[in-house]
């Protein structure tokens, strides 16, 4: 099914507004952004994808990006190369319809293409996100550190996959 969706790059992509939207409905998961922060880390990430209409993004970052997220900074604390993915949210409305999975083989073919090895993020233990603790493990994620963050009110799973 999910080969009626379309991957594009969100840096050549200039009406971003739905995109952020979709992002800070999901800001429990993720972060709550303003439009100027959203379209710096958009110009910050190695990669920036979406899937029109407006039903998906991902960003991820390379090790040496200039990005100061805490997540990120974690890892670049552990491993010489990687490429971190920051953020994947798909809209509601497309959930189960492959687009998630169709990003991921995107992102690891051009995390291999890139000559990386690795590919790390976090998934929230507490507040708990069974959904992606599930697709992560699938793709072969596994954990390689913890985090208790927010004054004790979130803990997070730093997962790696080899590519």
């Amino acid at each position: 099914m999910s080969t009626q969706f379309e991957i594009e790059d969100l840096h050549r992509e200039p009406k971003r507004g739905a995109l952020l939207h979709l992002n800070n409905a999901s800001a429990r998961e993720t972060s709550l952004l303003t439009p100027e922060r959203f379209d710096r880390l958009i110009g910050s990430a190695r990669l920036a994808l979406f899937v029109q209409p407006s039903a998906a993004l991902l960003l991820a970052f390379e090790q040496s990006d200039d990005y100061d997220g805490g997540h990120f900074l974690w890892f670049r604390g552990r491993f010489d190369r990687f490429l971190y993915v920051d953020r994947v949210i798909v809209a509601e409305a497309y959930r189960r319809h492959g687009i998630g999975r169709l990003l991921y083989a995107h992102l690891l073919e051009r995390a291999g293409g890139l000559g990386h090895t690795r590919v790390v993020c976090e998934v929230n233990l507490d507040p708990p996100n069974p959904v992606s603790d599930r697709f992560h493990a699938a793709l072969g994620f596994v954990e390689v550190g913890r985090a208790t963050i927010e004054n004790s009110a979130k803990t997070v799973r730093y997962l790696a996959a080899n590519l």
